[in-house]
């Protein structure tokens, strides 16, 4: 059975994570798994397979220097004692960790390093910022690149032109049957007679800009229409847009359900999912809602345009207007999504992609 070594800072709620448990739960009962986490801790910790082995890799934060470096030094030599080479594949699943890309590094020479967003967005388009972060976690000394989306890889391939070759898009595993089981636990809000909204986000106003959502609901109460939006998520934000919605009196038609480890059954009480966010990754609600048979509105980020428009739903441009003009389409008529889809035909395709390069091929 060929060794398989992954790495993350912690199984919080997050994309990520749950990108990363879908994953290894699928794959434990073909490969040994080690899964190395900077802090051992998380909700999903619950949800991950026991037959997963779990490292705990914690850097020395002391603020002596020079005791710090030591301790430091003896742990990297410690992992490269136990680990170096002793797997068939690693990869630091967790983008901005340092300690994940060492460690992945030194697991594997067939490694990969993971990545989740399009971090020429991220950074307002400084190349000088993106370079020194992706520097800082030595980049180049992986020998492949896995996008969440081709977006992604297109923004990383522009500034880092020497990794091209080394570059695939796989896209997320799809829990399928995980989502449509927690999608029927009993929650106390109940599918009501009126339009609602679904949006399932961290709480941070750089990426998500939820404050066009809630500016949009603002434009629909004064037109008069009849809806709900429910937030699901929590985040440094959360007070910024809870007073927001305050002032603008939009009690009645926003609602804050604070952060959830099973948002599913949420997804079955509204009528369609909504993104307002300025730049993605690959949005795992798009997943989630694809599993759902949910509608999706959705801003212009990731691949929406490739795997939302005239398929499952809106895409709109990034501003107020073209958010409210898509949800007052939804009002009006609706969204039907006329083809059933296979969420395991598409989780076969991406262990097809992941098979190859587990056991050392080309990228695919």
């Amino acid at each position: 059975m060929k060794k398989l070594l992954f790495t993350a800072y912690t199984l919080d709620v997050g994309g990520i994570e749950t990108a990363l448990v879908a994953l290894l739960n699928n794959l434990i009962d073909k490969y040994d798994i080690t899964l190395v986490l900077e802090k051992k801790q998380g909700v999903f910790l619950d949800e991950i397979n026991k037959k997963i082995k779990i490292i705990q890799y914690n850097p020395n934060q002391n603020k002596n220097p020079l005791i710090r470096k030591t301790i430091n030094l003896f742990k990297r030599i410690n992992f490269i004692i136990k680990y170096k080479n002793k797997f068939d594949f690693a990869a630091s699943f967790a983008t901005y960790s340092k300690m994940g890309s060492f460690c992945a590094r030194t697991a594997s020479k067939n490694n990969a390093l993971w990545i989740h967003s399009n971090y020429l967005e991220f950074y307002d388009n400084k190349i000088d910022e993106m370079t020194k972060f992706f520097e800082f976690i030595e980049y180049n000394k992986f020998n492949k690149f896995i996008f969440v989306s081709q977006n992604a890889k297109n923004a990383f391939n522009s500034v880092f032109k020497n990794t091209k070759e080394r570059s695939l898009v796989i896209h997320n595993l799809l829990n399928h049957e995980n989502i449509l089981k927690k999608s029927k636990e009993n929650i106390i809000l109940k599918k009501e007679n009126i339009v609602t909204f679904l949006n399932v986000a961290r709480h941070d106003e750089k990426s998500k800009k939820i404050t066009r959502l809630i500016n949009a609901a603002e434009n629909l109460k004064i037109k008069n229409y009849e809806f709900k939006i429910l937030l699901v998520g929590n985040g440094k934000d959360t007070n910024m847009y809870q007073e927001l919605v305050s002032k603008k009196d939009l009690e009645k038609h926003v609602f804050f359900l604070g952060e959830k480890t099973n948002p599913y059954p949420y997804f079955l009480i509204s009528d369609c999912i909504i993104l307002t966010s300025e730049f993605e990754g690959y949005p795992v609600v798009f997943d989630e809602a694809f599993v759902l048979q949910k509608p999706i509105i959705t801003t212009n980020v990731s691949d929406a345009l490739i795997d939302i428009e005239n398929k499952q739903g809106f895409v709109t441009d990034k501003d107020v207007n073209s958010i409210v003009s898509a949800m007052e389409k939804f009002i009006k008529e609706g969204y039907f999504i006329n083809k059933e889809n296979n969420p395991q035909e598409v989780n076969n395709n991406i262990l097809n992609q992941l098979n190859h390069i587990f056991i050392g091929g080309d990228n695919a």
